[in-house]
């Protein structure tokens, strides 16, 4: 930080990094993904390398992975703005002037300059086709369809088609929203290409926004076959041997290809977090969120930006959650969960509530400070793997960005062990709300959570005893609990979400062995150091003395290993507890 910067004709520069604010106002335009009006109202943080990025690139079709809310949608926008030659209301209107002073325009001596407003582009978002039928889908799939023909609309009339390609136009330009007979819109992308390529003689930028999610609702909507079939041959017709292509860019969150969409393509380029060709080109870098909160004149909100929502691995570059990022700053420096509110975590949410013993254990370490495991990553997951193949659930964490890893070589290497983390704050805190919301409603409610975490800080081993064996005897997600460890996961879930306290420690190494669960207090002079250790008597209910001994040694072995040693002021909280089948014994004892 503290690199001199310069303000110039709209353009900030600090160091490496750029920031286009043409109005001087300091806006941060939220949401905006209109790269025009973002540009022309507001602080743009330049990525305008894409765009060389795409023309040095030797692929025809290049599909950018990335998670939600990191800048697809806002960069797609500024790629139809440079390149496409204006049509419509925009006819005749020269937007050179929103990319002078971006890296774009003086990259390598202005060489770039000459493809700006010199393609026909066509343009599709289809991130309003998330429907819950296939029925839905299909007419929101024709409205864009249709859509894109009519803003092309001069087709109509151009003297380069012939009558029966102009009548063609026609007719799916006029096709109605209702229409029942969807597969005849399985050629129009193709058509379109086409039919624009003729009329001014150059070949076409496709450009397609959010391609997988449709096939995300699909998915768990129960047509995912349907929205593949029509995907793959609507997208392979325009994207495979098209020589009114010129070159295609796609983003999306999943890459969805094996056997579905894009089996058929062999000239498609894949850049997924784990490449390193783009890499600074989707969330912000470190020098830009220092120049951004510089400039916003809150150069002392970057530690806790940095806390909050960096820690994103992307090729060789560590990136912030531009979302959240720019959500922080234009709240003031207040950090919040601002990218976890912005639509369903469903990914992370089904792995919460479905994990099994091994998965709820992995959990747990991720959740400790500086927690990690360890799994190969597989990027061409497909949704069907999820539960089948091993390993497909933590490459779809990977891909929708809750979890993210350093080891980035070797991208194709789906063997490859890789440590996986949790980026950020931000999401660490998603995990815990997902995990709390589960064990919820596991323990019968909020209320009967609370009062389980009561019963635990209090020390009341009477109230732990009826708490655990209410849940124990009620909860279906308790009948298959037959080891040690069944019980060990269903206490660490339990005890996430305890007020004044971290998320529950597992299986560490202190003293002369490991603790079970052990919970360190935010404050620890005010609140004591807790650990649990648990013994198993055995799937048959046990006899309340068995249990109550069992629970006894537990106690005993917290000392006698020194699992709590050096305490802070207020002390340590020892419990023992026994389990067998719904039976449970409980001690507890604090110590200065």
């Amino acid at each position: 930080m503290g690199e001199a910067a310069t303000f110039e004709n709209g353009i900030y520069r600090q160091g490496p990094a750029r920031l286009s604010d043409l109005c001087g106002e300091k806006g941060l335009a939220i949401g905006n993904s209109n790269f025009e009006a973002v540009v022309r109202t507001s602080v743009f943080v330049d990525k305008s390398m894409l765009i060389a990025d795409i023309l040095k690139s030797r692929a025809a079709v290049t599909l950018f992975c990335r998670p939600r809310r990191f800048g697809k949608s806002l960069n797609l926008s500024m790629l139809q703005r440079f390149f496409e030659v204006p049509v419509g209301a925009d006819a005749g209107a020269d937007f050179a002037p929103l990319f002078r002073g971006l890296a774009i325009w003086e990259a390598e001596d202005g060489r770039f300059r000459e493809h700006q407003g010199a393609y026909p582009v066509v343009r599709f978002a289809l991130n309003d086709a998330k429907r819950p039928t296939w029925e839905e889908t299909q007419r929101a799939l024709a409205f864009n369809i249709v859509a894109e023909y009519l803003r092309h609309g001069y087709l109509k009339e151009s003297p380069a088609l012939s009558e029966e390609e102009r009548a063609q136009f026609a007719e799916i330009a006029g096709t109605p929203l209702t229409a029942s007979d969807f597969s005849a819109f399985g050629q129009t992308l193709k058509l379109l290409t086409t039919l624009l390529h003729k009329h001014y003689g150059r070949p076409v930028v496709l450009l397609i926004d959010e391609y997988d999610a449709p096939v995300m609702t699909a998915y768990s909507g129960g047509f995912y076959n349907e929205a593949v079939s029509w995907l793959k041959g609507w997208l392979t017709g325009a994207l495979k041997d098209n020589p009114s292509l010129a070159f295609a860019a796609m983003t999306g969150v999943q890459r969805i290809s094996k056997e579905s969409i894009f089996s058929d393509l062999n000239n498609l380029k894949v850049d997924t977090p784990l490449n390193v060709a783009s890499d600074e080109r989707f969330g912000f870098t470190q020098a830009e969120v220092e120049a951004l909160a510089d400039y916003l004149g809150m150069p002392e909100g970057v530690a806790a930006a940095r806390e909050w929502y960096d820690g994103y691995r992307f090729g060789n570059v560590d990136v912030y959650n531009p979302w959240s990022a720019l959500n922080y700053f234009d709240a003031g420096c207040v950090a919040d969960v601002y990218w976890g509110n912005t639509s369903s975590n469903g990914v992370l949410g089904d792995m919460v509530r479905g994990a099994d013993d091994a998965v709820m254990g992995r959990l747990c370490r991720l959740m400790e400070p500086d927690g990690s495991i360890e799994a190969p990553l597989d990027t061409r997951v497909v949704f069907p793997d999820v539960g089948v193949r091993s390993g497909a659930l933590w490459s779809m964490l990977y891909l929708s960005g809750y979890v993210t890893t350093n080891d980035t070589e070797l991208p194709n290497n789906v063997e490859e062990l890789r440590r996986l983390r949790i980026p950020n704050r931000e999401v660490a805190q998603l995990y815990r709300a997902e995990i709390v919301d589960r064990f919820r409603t596991v323990a019968g409610g909020l209320d009967c959570l609370a009062d389980l975490h009561r019963a635990l800080v209090e020390g009341d081993a009477g109230a732990m005893v009826g708490e655990l064996e209410g849940i124990l005897l009620t909860s279906a997600s308790c009948y298959d609990l037959v080891s040690e460890n069944s019980y060990h996961m269903l206490v660490a879930g339990l005890l996430f979400g305890v007020r004044g306290y971290g998320n529950p420690l597992c299986n560490r190494e202190r003293g002369r062995g490991r603790f079970d669960v052990q919970l360190v207090p935010n404050d620890p002079v005010r609140d004591p150091l807790i650990t649990v250790e648990l013994k198993f008597a055995g799937g048959a209910d046990a006899s309340p003395e068995t249990l109550d001994k069992l629970a006894e040694e537990a106690l005993a072995q917290i000392a006698s290993r020194s699992y709590d040693a050096a305490p802070g002021p207020a002390g340590a909280l020892r419990w023992g507890l026994a389990f067998s089948g719904k039976s449970v014994g409980a001690v507890s004892v604090r110590v200065k």
